[in-house]
C-alpha cells in the first residue's frame, strides 16, 4: 500500500478521472509552484474504480471553472490543521472564456486576437460546447 504524507494546510484535489492527473498539472501550472505537490496515479476509489488524487501543500488560487470544464466530478477539499475545512463539488459550467481556442480558421477569434474565446454549453449529457461566434464545437483538445 502506497502511502502518501497527509496535508497540514493547502489542497487536495480528488476523484479526478484515472489518467487526467497530469493535465490539471499541467494546465494549473502546479510545476511552478515552490511548495510539495504529490499527484497520485490510478488510485482505487470504490466510486470510480480508479482515479488520481494531487495534494498541494500550501493554499493557491485556482480556476474552478477551468476545473470543472476538464473533469466536472472533481471536488477540491480545503485543508486547514491537518482537517478538512471546506470541500467544493465542482460541476459543467454553462460557459468557458479563454480556458480552450476556437479551431475553426475562419472565426473573429482567430482573425482578430483581443477578442477572448468564449464557449457555451450547449448538451450537459455529452459534454458539447461551442464558440459563441462561429458555433464550432469543441474538440476535446486543450
Amino acid at each position: 500500500m502506497l502511502k502518501i504524507d497527509s496535508v497540514e494546510k493547502g489542497l487536495v484535489i480528488d476523484h479526478i478521472q484515472a489518467g487526467k492527473g497530469m493535465e490539471i498539472y499541467k494546465y494549473l501550472n502546479l510545476d511552478k509552484l515552490e511548495s510539495s505537490v504529490a499527484i497520485i496515479k490510478n488510485a482505487k476509489s470504490n466510486k470510480l474504480g480508479k482515479k488520481d488524487i494531487i495534494k498541494v501543500e500550501n493554499e493557491i488560487d485556482i480556476d474552478l471553472t477551468a476545473l470543472g470544464f476538464i473533469d466536472p466530478n472533481i471536488t477540491i477539499n480545503i485543508i486547514e490543521n491537518d482537517k478538512i475545512a471546506n470541500k467544493i463539488n465542482l460541476q459543467l459550467p454553462e460557459e468557458v472564456t479563454n480556458i480552450v481556442k476556437c479551431k475553426n480558421p475562419r472565426c473573429i477569434t482567430s482573425i482578430e486576437q483581443e477578442i477572448q474565446h468564449v464557449f457555451k454549453l450547449t448538451n450537459k449529457e455529452d459534454k458539447t460546447y461551442r464558440c459563441i461566434y462561429c458555433d464550432t464545437a469543441y474538440d476535446g483538445k486543450y
